[in-house]
């Protein structure tokens, strides 16, 4: 059994329903309706009454929702106790940022923040959007970094979470070029020859963006879907081997798009803007966590930039 299974279970009780649940628990719904399924299996019971409109608890479930919430507090409380006895000497601030962020923001970044204190006892967690939100609601990190767009839904509480502006970024449309430098692949494509797509998964909050722009340009785009990932590095990777065209990050491509290894597939219609935003609980964080905070408040936000209390 795995305690994501219970914090499965625990919001499939609050939402009553699986497509909500899934895009909470930031992923799909034939694999969170696999977790719930096992662990029905191993309770050995129905949980759920799939019949009803909305959903709702068996018996044998209300009989286990408590027992869920209680296993899942105690571990939550047993886990954040042990770590902040390893940690309170240590003043280690816990940060999780996406795969493309960790390379290419966090260590410029985190150098201008102690440009203006002092050295940081810092662990960095790199890993997907999904995993990083997660590790936030979890308490396993202080502070996550991520782009961020107005059509990409954080799922991050307002009245329990709030952020701030700490970077802008651009997806750019990007493929190999010719011998004559021109792109192998242009927007918007025909109908007869679709541009070779190289797409994020649909939990990935940059994928939500690109998918969020196709669906609402101006004019008809004709994309050939040849190959999805969730990580940028790897459809830059590919798009390098002449693959087909994808949107990354401009900060992860710069050396790329002045070396002329990757070229433009499309005019500035086609870029995205993005922001790069901190996350944070609003609960009281520890004492270096709330001082790195504090230097960030002091820090002037661009004038066009949302507020830091929108997620």
């Amino acid at each position: 059994m795995e305690s994501r299974w219970l914090e499965d279970f625990l919001s499939l009780v609050d939402t009553r329903n699986f497509s909500r649940s899934a895009e909470a628990r930031y992923t799909t719904q034939p694999a969170f309706s696999r977790r719930i399924k096992s662990l029905e299996d191993w309770v050995g019971a129905k949980l759920f009454d799939r019949t009803t409109q909305p959903i709702s608890l068996t018996p044998s479930g209300e009989r286990f929702r408590p027992v869920a919430e209680e296993v899942l507090r105690r571990l939550l409380q047993g886990r954040e106790d042990a770590r902040r006895v390893g940690e309170t000497s240590a003043n280690l601030i816990r940060f999780s940022a996406t795969h493309s962020l960790s390379l290419t923001f966090f260590p410029s970044w985190i150098r201008s923040i102690e440009a203006k204190t002092h050295t940081l006892n810092i662990r960095l967690d790199s890993c997907q959007f999904n995993d990083c939100m997660q590790s936030l609601i979890k308490g396993e990190s202080h502070f996550a970094i991520s782009h961020a767009h107005p059509q990409v839904e954080m799922n991050l509480p307002p009245m329990h979470f709030t952020s701030k502006l700490v970077g802008t970024d651009r997806l750019l449309p990007v493929t190999l070029p010719d011998s004559a430098g021109s792109p192998l692949d242009k927007l918007p494509g025909t109908e007869d020859e679709p541009v070779h797509y190289l797409a994020y998964t649909e939990t990935s909050a940059i994928g939500q963006a690109v998918e969020h722009m196709i669906n609402n340009v101006e004019e008809p785009v004709y994309l050939d879907k040849v190959f999805v990932s969730q990580l940028a590095a790897v459809l830059k990777t590919l798009s390098r081997e002449g693959r087909g065209m994808a949107w990354l990050p401009e900060s992860n491509i710069s050396d790329e798009l002045a070396s002329g290894s990757l070229v433009l597939a499309g005019g500035e219609k086609w870029f995205i803007p993005v922001e790069i935003r901190i996350f944070r609980s609003r609960e009281r964080l520890p004492a270096m966590a709330e001082e790195l905070w504090s230097i960030l408040e002091g820090e002037a936000v661009p004038a066009d930039a949302p507020s830091p209390e929108n997620c």
